[in-house]
């Protein structure tokens, strides 16, 4: 048992009896958590809670308040759904199939959507066209786009949904626009949702489940705030002159979950709100479940649940152990349950809920969360946790300490993992930094469905991406100045298969949406990825446009380049009004309806297959340039 993760085990003092894997017969909880009977009971608590903070700042005066590092008052979460997004999903590198994600680029009918510093876009690609149709902001008439970022979309039917954060009305700002059959795109509305800063260096803030536009937010809970109610779920209709006294509670208390672990209010407590929006209602409609928690988290969604890891620090040295807790909530509303556990992931692709009815987690014994970069320095020892769904419960039982297995440590600081097939695979490599010089590092491929063995792969480059080829993967990294693309065989005994290297050059995205894959046949496709300057740091991608878009060819794990699609140099002045930083990036490898193109930043560039004299390659066959018309400039 790995150091830390065995201390907070120990500490725990509660052991749950928990069903072989192959024993479980169901994946629902046999118990669920408790929710507040009433109104009057939540209000009874906060009320605790208020009291003992006039208490404390009484005694020690506004000193106290500003030491706790407390924040503000909580602004709102947000949440949506959708209908049938099947092809915006044949341009997203999703975790999982059938949970859409939000995203720069999704397609629509005959037309490609693009969203880039505050605008939506629309382009024409039907009938073999490659034209622009239409733009417009990505935000309603009369909002004041100054202090937000709108950086995801996703569609539903003939609804795109902007997704972003204002920070000047706190909270996410959901906007609808309808898509015609010719590409024009017409406002609908905006909506808030009280939500607490989202952002990740690599987790995204929304999904699309079916109908169903899913969001999670941690609203935290300040016990100095005049209202206590002001950081709940709500929702409101943005109108000019719109108010908060406008927004409407969507978490009654009968919606609001609790365990038995004691909270303190002074360290940090959080409502772990996951909203459900309906987008085909006439108007939008959310419902919130929410858990209290600490204020620490990752979140994963799987095709009917999110996953909640919440982690709290004690600060006495005694009690330097993390306390956690993994929450599972679904999707339908019915009642979360939950798991004490230790140690903490790194993002969400540190989760997996399998179709065998286990959720598998990789942890670390010191991880710091996904807020922001946290996920990019996550520390400690590691250890994948496997535990079957039904042994979630009301959060009185405990993962045992044979749920865990402990993993040898990668070299590298920046932990990235993916699960493909029965394997966990994981490495680490420099994430947003600038690459470093690297001649040796690993790959472990976890064979955890049939006992954890950790196979170690030896590498010349850093793991800075790992990615499914079908039922096998590639391993993707820089060795400081040229770029690895090292496939690897998912056998009973994993192997490294074949590597191709691209001198002089780095990926030019780190998000998973960066890279896409499109399977032809079992063993045969074609791999997509942004490319820039070898030694460019990853976080190149908020400033400026990747090079090209590299395209390789994989047979049999054996890969062949095919060529680049290549960037122009950008226009200088877009009359860019908000999110103007990529945090998402502004580059895409694209197949749709079998052809090929390349997102990069405000050009999509189409290229083609054609046979060379040394063997196939790509060529380019046209492009088209979308960015809007450059401001006049005064005189």
């Amino acid at each position: 048992m790995i150091k830390g993760i065995a201390m907070a085990i120990a500490a725990a003092a509660i052991t749950a009896a928990l069903p072989a894997a192959g024993a479980a017969q169901s994946t629902a909880p046999h118990k669920t958590l408790t929710a507040f009977a009433s109104e009057a009971e939540l209000a009874a608590l906060l009320g605790a809670w208020i009291e003992e903070a006039k208490r404390r700042r009484d005694a020690h005066g506004r000193r106290v308040e500003a030491q706790a590092g407390f924040p503000g008052p909580a602004a709102p979460a947000a949440v949506a759904k959708e209908a049938e997004a099947r092809m915006a999903d044949a341009l997203t590198n999703v975790q999982h199939t059938g949970v859409d994600e939000g995203g720069i680029v999704k397609a629509h009918g005959d037309h490609l959507v693009v969203l880039r510093r505050g605008r939506l876009f629309t382009v024409a690609v039907g009938g073999g066209r490659l034209a622009p149709v239409d733009a417009i902001d990505a935000f309603g008439p009369g909002v004041d786009p100054r202090g937000a970022w709108y950086d995801e979309m996703l569609i539903a039917g003939d609804t795109v949904v902007v997704i972003g954060f204002s920070y000047a009305r706190g909270g996410t700002e959901i906007g609808l626009f309808r898509i015609a059959r010719d590409g024009i795109l017409a406002y609908k509305g905006t909506y808030h949702l009280r939500s607490n800063d989202y952002y990740s260096s690599r987790n995204y803030a929304s999904r699309l489940v079916g109908t169903k536009l899913v969001f999670y937010s941690p609203l935290h809970l300040n016990p100095y705030a005049a209202d206590p109610y002001a950081s709940f779920p709500a929702l409101r209709k943005w109108h000019a002159g719109a108010s908060a006294a406008e927004f409407r509670r969507i978490a009654p208390a009968t919606r609001i979950y609790r365990t038995d672990e004691p909270l303190d209010p002074m360290a940090g407590v959080a409502l772990h709100s996951v909203s459900v929006c309906e987008l085909d209602a006439p108007e939008l409609e959310c419902e919130s479940t929410a858990v209290l928690a600490p204020a620490g988290r990752v979140f994963y969604v799987s095709p009917g649940s999110v996953f909640v890891w919440t982690t709290q620090w004690r600060r006495r040295p005694e009690h330097a152990a993390p306390v956690s807790a993994v929450f599972r909530i679904p999707l339908d509303g019915s009642a979360p349950s939950a798991l004490k556990v230790s140690g903490s992931p790194i993002d969400q692709f540190s989760f997996l809920e399998g179709a065998d009815g286990m959720l598998n987690v990789l942890l670390r014994a010191s991880g710091r969360g996904e807020g922001m970069w946290a996920a990019e320095a996550s520390p400690g020892d590691l250890a994948l946790l496997r535990v079957p769904l039904a042994s979630f419960s009301d959060g009185r039982d405990a993962a045992p300490a044979d749920a865990y297995r402990a993993l040898p440590r990668p070299h590298g600081h920046a932990l990235q993992s993916r699960y493909v097939g029965d394997f966990l695979l994981y490495g680490a490599g420099t994430g947003w930094h600038r690459p470093q010089r690297t001649r040796e590092s690993e790959v472990f491929a976890v064979d955890f469905a049939r006992g954890a063995t950790a196979h170690t792969l030896p590498l010349p480059h850093a793991v800075d991406r790992i990615e499914a080829l079908g039922r096998d993967a590639v391993v993707i990294g820089s060795d400081g100045r040229n770029l690895h693309f090292t496939t690897v065989r998912l056998a009973r005994l994993p192997v490294a298969a074949y590597r191709y290297t691209r001198p002089d050059v780095a990926q030019g995205e780190t998000r998973s949406h960066g890279f896409f894959y499109q399977a032809e046949g079992s063993a045969d496709g074609l791999i997509g990825l942004p490319v820039i300057g070898g030694r460019a740091r990853g976080s190149r991608q908020l400033h400026e446009t990747s090079a090209a878009v590299l395209y390789l060819r994989n047979q049999g794990l054996a890969l062949t380049a095919l060529g680049t699609l290549d960037a122009r140099p950008a226009q200088a002045r877009d009359g860019c009004r908000a999110s103007c930083v990529d945090w998402y990036g502004n580059a895409r490898p694209l197949f749709l309806r079998g052809r090929l193109f390349a997102l990069l930043g405000y050009e999509i560039v189409e290229g083609a297959l054609a046979a060379g004299g040394g063997g196939e390659r790509i060529v380019e066959t046209r492009r088209v340039n979308f960015a809007p018309a450059a401001p006049a400039v005064a005189q």
